[in-house]
């Protein structure tokens, strides 16, 4: 049995991970860690795992994980970093969900994270975990950076038409939306339910945390700069994400259908519609798979293409698992096999 230690058990991609790999046939939960809830029980906390998780949350430390085979860190941002090197140095493999090792540049993590980087040596180790990418690094990995979910449905959205050079690379754009529960679970006003319900809104048009990964990863398969517009929206949904992306064909591009149908042919989570179909979010609500639309409308020059991920599943949890499956010789779809939530 994997022995699982899982840092940040309180937020909803924590308890996500442990609803995960509490079925999960080849997984031992050893340990829960919260600072703020330390001493009570994880399903008092949270009911839904009654029978399930029989586990008292615990403080965080290097010490308490050791005698874990892999850490995954469900907490905010620049808690991994500073126990990770620790973690390592014991053998133990970790997976992190925050945005710690998701970033090459040290420099660009600072500018968008607002702090220097405690392990800027760890970052070039860190691979990446998208694994319809970088399955083979996956697998011998000891560090895993698991993607964001923003940049998880826009990178798999537009995949097959960079590795094939089908579009122009110098303007894409990237119109998504996404769910309360992106934001995490905490008490702020702007994602108070009566604030974002009946209500539609972007944020962080200048800029998003997000934007330097997705231009990160497309340009890492497309060998070459890549000009990118990404504008995230809130919309009144506890979970889900769904990405509509543009680019501009190139001449002489094959059919579109059929280059993602056979790009994502032997894909166990990534589920190409018919064509002319219009994904729901809901078709992948709870489950670890993205479903994707190619449309060119009007047979016109412009390719756009729809992507639907669970922002707490596919977008951060299941992918998580996911990894942590290839990571250790397991089948990759290894306790993760359900079907979406309907209605």
């Amino acid at each position: 049995m994997i022995r699982v230690g899982i840092v940040g058990g309180t937020g909803y991609t924590g308890v996500e991970l442990l609803r995960i790999l509490a079925l999960h046939p080849d997984v031992a939960i050893t340990i829960v860690t919260s600072r703020s809830d330390a001493g009570k029980r994880v399903d008092e906390l949270y009911p839904n795992l009654r029978g399930f998780v029989d586990a008292v949350f615990v403080e965080p430390s290097a010490e308490a994980l050791a005698n874990c085979d892999v850490v995954f860190f469900a907490t905010p941002n620049g808690t991994a970093m500073r126990m990770t090197e620790a973690l390592l140095a014991q053998g133990v493999k970790v997976i992190d969900l925050s945005a710690d090792f998701r970033l090459k540049d040290p420099a660009v993590w600072t500018q968008w994270y607002g702090e220097p980087h405690i392990s800027p040596h760890l970052l070039e180790e860190a691979v990446y975990g998208l694994p319809e990418v970088n399955r083979a690094l996956i697998r011998s990995a000891q560090l895993i950076a698991c993607p964001g979910c923003y940049p998880t449905s826009v990178q798999l959205a537009l995949l097959p038409l960079i590795e094939s050079g089908a579009i122009r690379l110098e303007r894409i754009i990237a119109d998504v939306k996404s769910g309360v529960s992106g934001a995490g679970r905490k008490a702020e006003i702007p994602i108070l339910m009566s604030e974002t319900g009946e209500s539609l809104k972007a944020y962080s048009v200048k800029g998003h945390r997000h934007w330097p990964e997705i231009k990160q990863g497309l340009e890492q398969v497309a060998g070459q700069a890549v000009g990118l517009t990404f504008v995230p929206h809130l919309i009144p949904m506890i979970r889900g994400i769904h990405a509509t992306v543009y680019a501009e064909l190139n001449v002489g591009h094959s059919d579109l259908q059929v280059l993602f149908e056979e790009r994502y042919l032997t894909e166990p989570f990534v589920d190409v519609l018919p064509a002319g179909s219009h994904p729901d979010t809901r078709n992948v609500r709870g489950v670890n798979r993205c479903q994707i639309a190619v449309h060119r409308p009007l047979a016109g020059n412009t390719v756009v293409i729809l992507s639907v991920i669970d922002n707490l599943v596919k977008g951060a949890a299941g992918q998580a698992v996911q990894n942590m499956n290839l990571m250790f010789g397991l089948e990759e779809t290894t306790g993760l096999r359900s079907i979406g939530l309907y209605p």
